[in-house]
């Protein structure tokens, strides 16, 4: 009873559990067609944004790549280098004795680069890097086990400057690249030059400098055309060729040479190399 009786406490302030009141409704606003249209466009362009770094980054890669490829040639247009991947290869191998003078192409008499031409790319005026005839024909031939090369002036510049002599498809396939390159960017005067500068014509020979000097002990601008067809001849293996003491089959090759040099143009096709 006296429980009952007895007022009940009031709950203090602590106690007294906190009311929630019910959430109001949120009333998402009208959106007009034009809002709509926005948004959708904005959430387009997120989904662009985040599947497109695949195609910025393959972008930069190409023009990465087509920067490296062009931007050596730009330079072998105007500069005359001092060396080649071939001459550090064989300095590498202990070489010791390496030959190489730079000659200028006005300096060089015209029946060498006519022999050039007559023994190593006769379609060189022509062609824009590449012999698809003689392409053909190595790839015949190779058939039958007996492969041989298609390589243009071109390629062989490109392989002397910036490459290594083993063959791979590897080599084959940066070698076609850059002599695309060369082509667009080099005119074929100054490809020829580059590459009579440093072909090898000998163990330790390279350039037609070095070889008019060490085999005849004459200048470039001197050479006559057997001179010149003897050292172009020399070329298929320099290292196992002396031109001041022909073998047999040198000779052989040097009266090809000669006999092809006037039936391609002679010095006059030389001339008019990018006329």
């Amino acid at each position: 009873m006296t429980d009952l009786l007895r007022p009940k406490k009031r709950p203090s302030r602590h106690d007294r559990s906190p009311q929630r009141r019910p959430a109001a409704k949120r009333q998402e606003p009208r959106l007009d067609d034009s809002t709509k249209a926005k948004m959708v466009h904005k959430q387009r362009r997120r989904k662009k944004k985040r599947g497109g770094w695949f195609w910025r980054w393959l972008f930069r890669l190409i023009v990465l790549v087509i920067l490296l490829s062009a931007l050596p040639m730009v330079v072998l247009r105007y500069y005359n280098p001092p060396t080649s991947a071939f001459i550090e290869l064989n300095k590498h191998n202990h070489n010791t004795n390496i030959q190489h003078q730079w000659v200028d192409f006005d300096n060089i008499s015209l029946y060498f680069p006519n022999a050039i031409v007559a023994s190593e790319d006769q379609d060189f005026p022509n062609h824009f890097g590449f012999d698809l005839k003689q392409i053909r024909a190595a790839l015949e031939e190779s058939k039958d086990g007996s492969p041989r090369g298609a390589s243009t002036i071109t390629q062989q510049t490109v392989k002397n400057l910036f490459l290594w002599p083993e063959r791979s498809y590897v080599r084959k396939g940066l070698e076609a690249w850059l002599a695309l390159w060369m082509e667009l960017i080099i005119p074929k005067q100054r490809i020829l030059e580059l590459y009579m500068n440093f072909a090898q014509f000998g163990r330790s020979v390279f350039g037609v400098g070095a070889a008019s000097q060490y085999y005849f002990q004459i200048e470039p601008s001197q050479l006559s055309p057997e001179q010149s067809a003897l050292i172009a001849a020399s070329l298929p293996t320099p290292s196992r060729s002396n031109p001041a003491k022909p073998s047999d089959y040198l000779k052989e090759r040097a009266d090809f040479i000669l006999d092809q040099m006037p039936r391609i143009g002679g010095r006059r096709m030389v001339r008019e190399l990018d006329n």
